[in-house]
C-alpha cells in the first residue's frame, strides 16, 4: 500500500473532480474533497475510487451519479474493491461450546477468567426505542437511519398507454403501419396501459402535544419527498395549515428542517384538526391533490373542537383518497387505547392504523405506504 504526500497535479484533479460531482447534483463540500485528500494520502493513488465514494458521497442515491461522473472525469471503470488491499491474515478458528456454568477444572486453571459479552448492535436496538426518549447522539443515529429510508407508493395504470407485444390492439399504429405497406395487411400492433406511481399526501401534526416526535415525522416527510418529489405533498396541520413541500426538497435534512420550521407559524401550538382538514379539502384535496392518492395523517389525535366536525371532514377525505392512513405515536405504547375525543372520531373511516414513535414504526409505515 502506497502512502505519501499527495503532489499538486493529483490534488488539482481531484479538486476538479468534486467540482464535477457538485455541478452533477453530490454535495461535495469542502471538508469532504478534504477527507478524499487525506484518504489518498493514506491509501495511494490506486485508491482514488474508493477514497472518493466513500468521503464524497452521503446517500445512496450519490453512488450512481459518482460513478458516471468518475467514468466521465478519468475515462476509466469501477476498480475491482479489493485491487489495493492488502491480503488479509487468516486466523485460527476457535471453538469453544457454551456452558451454564465454570467448566471442572476451573479451579486448577492460573489464568484468569476472561469474560466475552454478547450484545445486539446498537442500530437494532435504536429501531425499537421510542423516539421521545433518546439521548443527544443517539438522536443524531436515528435522524440518520431515517434519512435511509425511501418512502414510496405502488404503482397503478394511467390511462395512457404505451406500444406492447401482448395487449389489446392499437388502432391508430396498425392502420399507420398498413399505410406504410400501401394498403397490404399487415401484423396487428399492439398496446397496454402506462403505470405511475400515486401521489403520496403527508399531514403532519406540529402542536404541541407532537413535540416529541414533529421533528421524526417531518424528517420522514423530507426522505419522501425526496424520494419522489413529483408526486410527494407535504403539510403541517396544527391551528392553521401550511403547505412545506417546497422547503422538503432542499438535499440537506437539517437545512430543509430549517427552512421548514421558518415556514410554520404555528409550530408547538394547539390543535384544531378538523379546521385544517377543511381547509386542506377545500383549497388542495378536492382539486385533485388528495384524488386517487395515499394520504398520511400524522397526529395523536387530540382535537379541541367538536370530534363530530373532525370525523365530517374524515369522511370527505376518505371518499376523495384512495387509502387513508393514521400515524399515531401513542399507539406503540404498552396500554395504549384510542381514547381520545378525536381518535375515535376518526377510526371509522381509516384503512389502516399505525403507531410512529420508532424506527421500527417508521419502516412498517413505508410497507404499508408501498402496498396500498
Amino acid at each position: 500500500m502506497n502512502s505519501g504526500a499527495v503532489s499538486t497535479e493529483v490534488t488539482g484533479a481531484l479538486v476538479g473532480f468534486a467540482r464535477t460531482l457538485r455541478h452533477a447534483g453530490v454535495a461535495a463540500t469542502p471538508d469532504r474533497v478534504q477527507a478524499m485528500v487525506t484518504a489518498v494520502e493514506a491509501l495511494g493513488p490506486e485508491a482514488v475510487y474508493w477514497a472518493g465514494r466513500l468521503t464524497l458521497c452521503g446517500q445512496p442515491d450519490d453512488l450512481p451519479i459518482y460513478d458516471a461522473a468518475f467514468a466521465a472525469y478519468f475515462g476509466g471503470g469501477k476498480p475491482a474493491r479489493d485491487a489495493w488491499l492488502p491480503a488479509r491474515p487468516r486466523l485460527p478458528r476457535v471453538f469453544a461450546p457454551f456452558t451454564s456454568g465454570p467448566p471442572a477444572d476451573a479451579v486448577e486453571q492460573e489464568e484468569p477468567e476472561q469474560v466475552v459479552a454478547l450484545s445486539a448492535s446498537t442500530t437494532e436496538v435504536l429501531r425499537h426505542r421510542d423516539v421521545a426518549a433518546l439521548s443527544s447522539g443517539e438522536r443524531d443515529e436515528v435522524r440518520r437511519l431515517i434519512g435511509l429510508l425511501a418512502p414510496a407508493t405502488a404503482p397503478r395504470r394511467s390511462r395512457r398507454h404505451r406500444p406492447a407485444r401482448r395487449g389489446e390492439v392499437d388502432p391508430r399504429r396498425t392502420v399507420r403501419h398498413t399505410l406504410t405497406q400501401a394498403g397490404e395487411p399487415a401484423r396487428l400492433r399492439r398496446r397496454r396501459r402506462r403505470t405511475k406511481p400515486r401521489r403520496l399526501v403527508i399531514l403532519l401534526d406540529v402542536s404541541g402535544s407532537m413535540t416529541p416526535y414533529a421533528d421524526a415525522l417531518l424528517r420522514f416527510g423530507h426522505a419522501a419527498v425526496r424520494r419522489r418529489p413529483a408526486v410527494c405533498e407535504v403539510f403541517t396541520i396544527g391551528t392553521r395549515l401550511t403547505r412545506v413541500t417546497r422547503a422538503l426538497r432542499h438535499r440537506d435534512p437539517d437545512a430543509a428542517l430549517r427552512a421548514a420550521g421558518s415556514a410554520i407559524p404555528d409550530w408547538h401550538g394547539g390543535t384544531r384538526l378538523a379546521d385544517s382538514l377543511a381547509a386542506f379539502l377545500t383549497r388542495w384535496g378536492q382539486r385533485g391533490t388528495a384524488r386517487g392518492a395515499v394520504v398520511v395523517v400524522c397526529s395523536d389525535g387530540w382535537e379541541r373542537g367538536d370530534p363530530a366536525a373532525l370525523a365530517a371532514q374524515l369522511q370527505r377525505l376518505s371518499r376523495l383518497a384512495y387509502r387513508l392512513v393514521w400515524v399515531n405515536p401513542h399507539r406503540g405504547k404498552p396500554g395504549y387505547a384510542p381514547l381520545a375525543g378525536g381518535m375515535a372520531a376518526a377510526l371509522p373511516y381509516l384503512d389502516d392504523f399505525v403507531a410512529g414513535h420508532s424506527i421500527g414504526a417508521l419502516e412498517e409505515l413505508v410497507v404499508v405506504i408501498s402496498r396500498a
